[in-house]
């Protein structure tokens, strides 16, 4: 029996194996945020590859938090509608949905990759002007951020609060609040870019406050059925930043804040990171906060190989792997890793004249 193609139930809801795939940017939404054509053959196509959770990109749960002005949003009802078919797709075809809810904090209002444009996006060209935990740019070429007051960290709270809640009239069987990267909540937590002297900075408990909040209010939004997931930078691989101890601090008050798996990626707060990018180089850290927050993880970052997969379950450093690149390269993996390690795979009939 594979360990990788075991049922993971998380609440009410089951996945039929541990592959995930991770939520990754594809910058092709209009200004309006809305998901198209490209978002359900891109997310559709994983499902019918045998992804046991698909995972959306990061989603805005309100305009200023976009990264560029190509992300899609869950900001409006338009959006529901839009992402209705997407959710319908991928849970016909055996995959559980999920969004990612995000907000881009000083890194919004940047263009998109591959424009040869850098930095901040004007008002002119569909920019606007991001927030952050002070008025510090990410980059010199960045935006100007707005500090957020007490006002506007209320309303970022109860826009996550409002998303979660139209990812349920949306279809999305679970929701992942993304807490890494750089981005918004990341940004409060480490101090690397926290430089607050109120309730919302400070010490390490003054700087999780945030996260904390909006993952209360995301769970109280979805109600008890359904899971909430967490993507954490598990380190800033910065001296004096954000550090795997601070990790399983935060992931053990997530936990008791009703989080039922946390996601661990790494870096994302300083351009200056010395990451040792690497065969699984990230696992380690989703193996750690699993065994000292005691909390379900997900690992994610250069798994490449059904194998590598099988000994991430097996060997207890993670419940369930996010694969990126490698289900871009390939939608199919999951498939052929069934076959690969002697579990059953669960072709589509349209395609079984290929097996």
């Amino acid at each position: 029996m594979s360990a990788l193609f075991t049922p993971l139930t998380l609440r009410a809801v089951t996945l039929p194996n541990r592959i995930a795939m991770a939520p990754m940017c594809q910058y092709s939404a209009g200004p309006d945020g809305l998901p198209h054509d490209w978002h359900l053959v891109h997310l559709g196509t994983r499902a019918v590859g045998g992804a046991g959770l698909v995972m959306t990109e990061a989603t805005a749960v309100l305009p200023e938090g976009r990264i560029s002005p190509q992300d899609t949003g869950i900001w409006s009802d338009r959006q529901v509608d839009a992402w209705r078919p997407v959710t319908r797709f991928v849970a016909a075809h055996g995959a559980v949905p999920v969004v990612q809810l995000a907000h881009a904090g000083f890194k919004a209002s940047t263009y998109r990759p591959g424009d040869p444009r850098r930095g901040g996006v004007p008002d002119a060209e569909g920019g606007w002007t991001p927030v952050g935990p002070s008025g510090e740019p990410f980059l010199p070429e960045y935006r100007m951020p707005t500090a957020l007051d007490e006002a506007g960290i209320a309303a970022v709270v109860r826009a996550f609060a409002v998303a979660a809640d139209r990812a349920v009239a949306a279809g999305f069987a679970a929701v992942e609040v993304h807490a890494a990267h750089g981005y918004l909540l990341h940004e409060f937590l480490s101090p690397l870019t926290n430089h607050r002297t109120d309730g919302w900075g400070g010490d390490r408990a003054g700087r999780m406050r945030l996260t904390l909040e909006v993952t209360r209010a995301v769970r109280a939004a979805v109600g008890e059925d359904m899971p909430v997931l967490v993507r954490i930078s598990a380190t800033d691989w910065v001296e004096g930043g954000w550090t795997v101890d601070d990790s399983v601090a935060l992931a053990t008050e997530l936990a008791a804040a009703g989080v039922d798996l946390v996601d661990c990626s790494s870096g994302g707060a300083s351009p200056n990171a010395s990451i040792p990018v690497g065969r699984g180089y990230q696992v380690p850290l989703a193996a750690r906060v699993r065994r000292e927050a005691r909390v379900p993880t997900g690992a994610v970052g250069l798994i490449v190989e059904p194998e590598q997969a099988e000994a991430i379950i097996t060997e207890g450093e993670a419940d369930l792997v996010l694969l990126g690149r490698e289900l871009l390269r390939n939608p199919y993996w999951p498939h052929q890793a069934a076959a690969k390690l002697g579990a059953e795979a669960a072709w589509p009939r349209q395609y079984l004249r290929a097996v």
